[in-house]
């Protein structure tokens, strides 16, 4: 533990290290935690898992003195991150038996408002720290010190003005600390506004480019549910990760895998923070191997064992591309990014490809595919998807023989594998597609309430 003696942390901090079985600091924390430590306001480009939590939270539990009010705040975009940043505070600074309150929506305010009572140290979600300013439940005048975590997620969540009544009402004198993935002009806005005269620091990505490989299939949109039940019935690794653009999507995503006795859950910003923290209670320990989701999870969370991150539906840019594949390949782990193109996901993929950075290889979609069955019903078509039993109803065995699906798109034949930046020409027709409903007989005879379909 020598390593971190010399960052200038203290005695009962490198034994709570040692005994959490911290052996190195990592890049982050070597270049941030002497500066923290010396007061200097830190503007850091790190990824997610490279350790900044103890990068900045050692520092602070240091300097924090027990029964002084609030003087840290630590700033957060999700609820998530809010729960799994508060715990690594509440871990490292009890020796001192500081008390740290975890703040976020969608929970009661008269509890947080007792933990608020007696807190020093403060994490929360900005929506939710405004609420109890403006209520007076929560008085920010002794901060000393400020931060920002994924600081990018924040603004790209629409919270700038929320971010900056909450650094207007901290006092002036304070030390102030930024990370984030990327610095855009709104991070640098922030900190040329908020900040004095920030130390810059920045790592390398925590995913090992070396042990991360990257395909893509151009599927047709009639059978990539089937693609993503044929590829995750063959898989044999760790954690698996299905990103999808919608709480829609992600539910009838996870719902069919289900019925399909592949063993998913869903997790996204319209379950309750208690139903949330269950979902990934059981990921993270393994008793569901499947997590689809929304970029609610793609952020912040320290989430072990990945081994496979599909995107089912493409992210839009290559921002979003990075931050989905991360995590996995990580901590010296081999992993893999397979990401569904259909027609819909053409014009996103085409952006993430702008990236010359990003290389991803083309892959045939195979030709032993089974139809499988799927379920829409008429609640999931207006925003939700209400579970039914349909296990065991697969599709008859057709499957897509021998098709060549390394189709090109517009004038000189190149593919996506050839980085092609224009897709001009439509698809050609795979067929006509099966649309007859489950319920049988004429299709005007009777109401029905949902349909099936094979996909």
């Amino acid at each position: 533990m020598e390593s971190f003696r010399k960052l200038g942390l203290s005695e009962p901090i490198i034994k709570l290290m040692e005994e959490s079985k911290f052996k190195e600091p990592s890049e982050i924390q070597e270049k941030t935690i002497p500066l923290a430590i010396a007061g200097k306001d830190v503007i850091g480009g790190s990824a997610t898992g490279s350790g900044k939590t103890l990068a900045f939270g050692a520092p602070i539990i240091q300097h924090v003195e027990k029964g002084k009010g609030i003087q840290a705040l630590i700033l957060v975009p999700t609820r998530e991150l809010a729960e799994q940043v508060g715990r690594v505070f509440q871990t490292f600074s009890s020796y001192k038996q500081l008390r740290t309150s975890i703040i976020y929506g969608g929970v009661g305010m008269s509890p947080q408002v007792y933990d608020l009572g007696r807190a020093e140290i403060v994490v929360g979600t900005p929506g939710r720290i405004l609420d109890h300013m403006q209520r007076g439940t929560l008085n920010l005048k002794h901060i000393n010190t400020l931060v920002l975590d994924e600081a990018d997620r924040m603004l790209d969540m629409g919270f700038i003005e929320d971010v900056e009544k909450i650094i207007n009402a901290c006092p002036k004198q304070r030390q102030t600390m930024l990370f984030s993935a990327t610095i855009s002009h709104d991070i640098e806005h922030i900190a040329k506004k908020h900040m004095n005269k920030p130390e810059y620091v920045s790592v390398e990505s925590h995913v090992d480019p070396s042990l991360l490989k990257q395909v893509y299939y151009d599927v047709p949109k009639e059978s990539k549910f089937s693609l993503l039940v044929h590829l995750l019935g063959k898989e044999q690794a760790g954690l698996v990760m299905v990103f999808c653009n919608t709480r829609v999507n992600t539910d009838f995503v996870a719902n069919n895998l289900i019925k399909n006795r592949i063993d998913a859950i869903a997790i996204h910003g319209g379950l309750t923070q208690q139903k949330r923290d269950r979902i990934m209670s059981s990921f993270r320990s393994g008793r569901v191997y499947v997590l689809v989701c929304t970029d609610v999870a793609a952020r912040g969370l320290d989430i072990k064992n990945v081994s496979h991150v599909y995107n089912y539906d493409s992210p839009k840019n290559s921002k979003e591309y990075i931050h989905r594949i991360g995590r996995t390949a990580r901590a010296g782990k081999d992993g893999i990014a397979i990401s569904l193109v259909s027609q819909r996901d053409y014009e996103s993929f085409r952006n993430v490809l702008m990236d010359d950075s990003i290389k991803v290889e083309q892959i045939p979609v195979p030709t032993d595919i089974q139809r499988v069955f799927v379920r829409f019903d008429s609640h999931e078509r207006r925003g939700g998807f209400r579970s039914r039993d349909m296990s065991d109803r697969r599709g008859g065995g057709r499957s897509f023989g021998g098709r060549d699906n390394r189709r090109s798109y517009g004038s000189g034949g190149r593919s996506f594998g050839e980085r092609s930046r224009s897709f001009g020409g439509r698809r050609s027709s795979f067929g006509q597609r099966d649309n007859r409903r489950s319920s049988g007989g004429d299709r005007n005879s009777r109401p029905r309430r949902s349909f099936g379909r094979r996909y």
